[in-house]
C-alpha cells in the first residue's frame, strides 16, 4: 500500500497512516487503503489487536488540501460516492471484531478525530489536539455526528459540533473520547503493555463482547448514517460550502450566505408538517 504501512508482531497488527509530509491528511486513496487493511484484519484469525497511528508528528489532519480543491467540481453522484466511502471507513473501524487502539501522536482533526475516537482505546500525547471543525469552512460533520452522540450524549455533541472548536487531550479524556493521556516518551511502551493485556484475553469472548455492543446500536446507526450521507450530498450543493472551500484555499475570512439558512428553515418546516400529519393520523 502507498499510504498505509502494515506491520505484524505477536498478534498485533499496526496500521500507520503514512503521509507525514501532509500530516497524514486523508485522500480517497488512503481511505480505500485503510478500508482494505481493516477488512483484511476481519479475515485473518492471527490478528488479535489492531493499533492505528500516524507517521511523523501528526495523527491525521482531516481531508487533504488537494481533495478540498477538487470538491467544488464534483457531480452529485460523485459527492454521494465520496460520502459513502468515508462512511464505510468509519463503520468498518467501529465494527471491527478485534480490539482497536488509536495511538494519537499528534493532532487529529475533523476526520482524524473520527478515526482516533472510534477505536476501542484512544491513547493521546498531552500536546494532541482534536476537533470537529467542519462548520468553520461550510461543511457539516454529518458522518461523525452519530458516533459522537453515542459517545458523549447529544448535549455535549451539539456543543462540539456547532462550535467547531479544537480541544486538547486532557479535555478529550474528561469528555470520554480519550482513554488515557500518555507522555510521548511512554507511548510505545504503553501500547505494548495494553496490547499484551488484550492478547492474553479470549479472542472469541472479546469479539462477542464487541458484537453485543455494536449490535445494540446497529439499527439506529444504519438510519443515522444514511441520513448523514444524504446530508453530505445536500450541503455540497450550497453556497456556504462553495464559499467555505474558496475562503479556505484563498486564506481569507468566509462571507456566509443567509439564503442557506432560509433553505434549511423551509426543509425543517416541511419535515415538521409531515411529522404532524403522521401523529394526527388515526393509525
Amino acid at each position: 500500500m502507498a499510504t498505509v504501512l502494515i506491520e505484524d508482531a505477536g498478534g498485533v497488527r499496526t496500521l500507520t497512516l503514512n503521509r507525514p509530509e501532509r500530516r497524514n491528511a486523508l485522500t480517497p486513496e488512503m481511505q480505500l487503503e485503510l478500508i482494505a487493511a481493516m477488512e483484511a484484519v476481519a479475515k485473518d484469525n492471527s490478528v488479535r489487536v489492531v493499533v492505528l497511528t500516524g507517521a511523523g508528528e501528526g495523527f491525521c489532519g482531516g481531508l487533504d488540501l488537494s481533495v478540498l480543491q477538487g470538491m467544488a467540481g464534483l457531480s452529485a453522484a460523485e459527492y454521494e460516492a465520496d460520502a459513502r466511502r468515508i462512511a464505510r471507513m468509519f463503520r468498518v473501524l467501529y465494527e471491527l471484531s478485534v480490539p482497536t487502539i488509536a495511538a494519537v501522536n499528534g493532532h487529529a482533526v475533523a476526520g482524524g478525530t473520527g478515526l482516533a475516537t472510534l477505536c476501542d482505546f484512544t491513547l493521546a500525547v498531552p500536546g494532541a489536539k482534536f476537533g470537529y471543525t467542519e462548520v468553520r469552512i461550510g461543511f457539516v460533520p454529518a458522518l461523525v455526528s452519530a458516533y459522537l452522540t453515542l459517545q458523549v450524549g447529544e448535549k455535549r455533541a451539539r456543543e462540539l459540533l456547532l462550535t467547531g472548536r479544537l480541544f486538547g487531550a486532557e479535555e478529550g479524556y474528561r469528555l470520554g473520547l480519550v482513554t488515557e493521556v500518555v507522555a510521548a516518551s511512554d507511548m510505545a511502551a504503553r501500547v505494548v503493555e495494553l496490547c499484551g493485556a488484550l492478547v492474553g484475553n479470549s479472542p472469541g469472548s472479546m469479539a462477542r463482547t464487541k458484537e453485543l455492543l455494536v449490535g445494540s446500536n446497529r439499527a439506529w446507526l444504519d438510519e443515522a448514517i444514511e441520513a448523514a450521507v444524504l446530508m453530505n450530498g445536500r450541503v455540497r450543493e450550497t453556497a456556504d460550502f462553495k464559499e467555505g472551500i474558496a475562503s479556505f484555499l484563498e486564506k481569507r475570512k468566509p462571507v456566509w450566505s443567509v439564503s442557506d439558512i432560509a433553505q434549511v428553515q423551509e426543509q425543517a418546516t416541511a419535515t415538521a408538517s409531515t411529522n404532524t400529519e403522521v401523529l394526527a393520523s388515526p393509525e
